[in-house]
């Protein structure tokens, strides 16, 4: 499983959001993605996911290319968390699932108990989504981002807010489905790439500034001091 993007620009009307990004991801990787606030991260999560259609570029996985008549089969290898991750609060937790998995079209029943399992939701299956603490409802949202067996899953702050206990756990959970699946972590906090990823891709101004190995990049210095070296000017 191969995630590649090739000179991919994005421009709307006269701005340009991404100018010529490229990178690849191999299955099995945890790629931290990093970079300043309007850096173009979001925008490029967008285009991966099919949500937005790149001005120039070209989007592969397996050497597939995503084109305007394959979106939908494109989506549904692909899992997503965002930052807000919305949940229906008044619903409980195995009703949600069902739901999402509906909207899927996804009827695998032990898929459905598998991921309960994964994500460690059997304690709260029963309960109302708004009675949860953030970091159950991180599990929830990511269970539903499993739902349909995705070989992508792009993360985006799946840590803020959580305490200590929550990020060691959500931390144990993203490890265990980087042995299945290629993960794209997006955060701002800077401690948690250096625990979950090998690999980071910094983008700055729409451009990629740094992308390979975390400690061949740093060279032992902080990862802190290297990325505002790359995206303070």
């Amino acid at each position: 499983m191969v995630t590649e993007l090739r000179k991919i620009t994005k421009k709307f009307k006269k701005v340009t959001v991404l100018d010529n990004i490229s990178f690849k991801i191999k299955k099995g990787e945890i790629i931290g993605f990093l970079g300043p606030n309007g850096a173009g991260k979001t925008t490029t999560m967008r285009i991966i996911l099919g949500l937005l259609r790149p001005t120039t570029g070209e989007i592969f996985i397996n050497d597939e290319k995503q084109t305007d008549t394959n979106l939908l089969d494109f989506r549904k290898k692909i899992g997503y968390l965002p930052e807000d991750n919305p949940l229906y609060f008044d619903l409980k937790v195995f009703e949600y699932l069902k739901f999402i998995a509906q909207v899927k079209k996804v009827d695998d029943n032990k898929l459905f108990k598998k991921l309960i399992i994964d994500c460690g939701l059997q304690e709260v299956i029963s309960k109302k989504i708004d009675y949860l603490s953030r970091g159950y409802r991180q599990r929830v949202g990511l269970a539903a981002a499993l739902l349909g067996s995705p070989e992508i899953l792009i993360l985006d702050e799946p840590t803020v807010g959580l305490d200590p206990n929550q990020v060691i756990e959500i931390r144990k959970l993203i490890k265990n489905l980087a042995q299945q699946k290629t993960i794209i972590f997006s955060t701002h906090i800077l401690s948690e790439v250096k625990a979950l990823c090998k690999k980071i891709i910094i983008i700055d101004k729409g451009r990629v500034v740094a992308e390979g190995d975390l400690k061949k990049l740093t060279k032992g210095k902080s990862l802190e001091k290297f990325f505002q070296k790359l995206t303070s000017s």
